[in-house]
């Protein structure tokens, strides 16, 4: 299965015993990206880089990761594999990749000392390709799970998902580590308010307080740095639709979103595609 987008290439790095992992996206050379982080929680890398403001336009690649902070330091890895294909925004010292990175907490899933490494950065980025597993407990979705408020007898496993959405030849495509605090929304009932206790609770950093969804949409379409921030909104309604709670201090949710630059649209198309695509993305770990 490959992205749906040209250029678009996917690659990952999997402890299986660990139960952690990272994915990389690569782009194509100049593509757009911003990002919004609406969790309370987050662990992420080069983010203010993508700021609408900042002066970064192009961005190389996009890093998914297990290990919490410490898991981003596989962009290390990505970023030297891209300098060696000459990547990057030039400089008088030499070109520096633009590698933004979101990590999601697993490091209670398996080994608490395993975690992405530089080295496990590199290899993924050495792995990608145009036909990559999209959807599974592989890469950073490796030690995802959902339903966590429930603890560790009543949560169940999450992982990679992806799903795209088409309107002729434009194209949104969502890929998301589902690693929730709360449960699947199928949105065929009322909200639930059975987490209400648990989100009364302190934040502490126990094994109850493990979670975060991140993601990346890319499109095909041509947008500047506040279009991608919309689109990145946009990806966020869909995780609201698609989890009950969204967005809870004990989660770290962030997407990146990211523009190839090769169709004309209005930026509210491509932002309502991308909440259609996170949605069924999220709602197929259920699926």
């Amino acid at each position: 299965m490959n992205f749906g987008i040209s250029g678009v290439r996917v690659g990952h790095w999997t402890d299986s015993v660990g139960r952690t992992g990272c994915t990389v996206l690569e782009l194509p050379q100049g593509s757009v990206a911003s990002c919004e982080v609406r969790g309370g929680a987050p662990a992420s890398r080069e983010l203010d880089a993508l700021a609408p403001d900042k002066s970064v336009v192009a961005v190389d690649a996009v890093v998914l990761t297990g290990g919490s902070a410490f898991g981003l330091a596989a962009a290390d890895g990505v970023m030297r594999y891209l300098e060696e294909q000459g990547r990057g925004v030039p400089t008088p010292a030499g070109r520096v990749p633009i590698v933004p990175t979101l990590a999601l907490f697993d490091l209670a899933a398996g080994d608490p000392a395993a975690r992405p490494t530089a080295e496990a950065g590199y290899a993924a980025a050495r792995a990608v390709s145009d036909d990559q597993v999209l959807s599974g407990r592989i890469g950073a979705g490796t030690g995802a799970y959902i339903a966590q408020w429930r603890g560790p007898q009543g949560r169940r496993p999450g992982g990679l998902v992806y799903a795209q959405r088409r309107l002729g030849e434009l194209v949104v495509g969502a890929l998301c580590v589902v690693n929730a605090f709360g449960d699947i929304d199928h949105g065929g009932t009322g909200i639930s308010l059975d987490a209400v206790e648990m989100l009364r609770q302190p934040f502490e950093f126990d094994e109850d307080r493990t979670h975060t969804t991140i993601g990346a949409v890319v499109t095909n379409a041509r947008l500047d740095k506040p279009s991608c921030r919309i689109v990145a909104q946009g990806a966020h309604d869909g995780l609201s639709r698609a989890l009950t709670p969204p967005h809870t201090r004990f989660d770290g949710d962030g997407f990146i979103a990211a523009a190839t630059g090769e169709l004309d649209t209005h930026v509210d198309v491509v932002r309502l595609m991308a909440l259609a695509a996170v949605t069924d993305a999220i709602r197929s770990v259920d699926g």
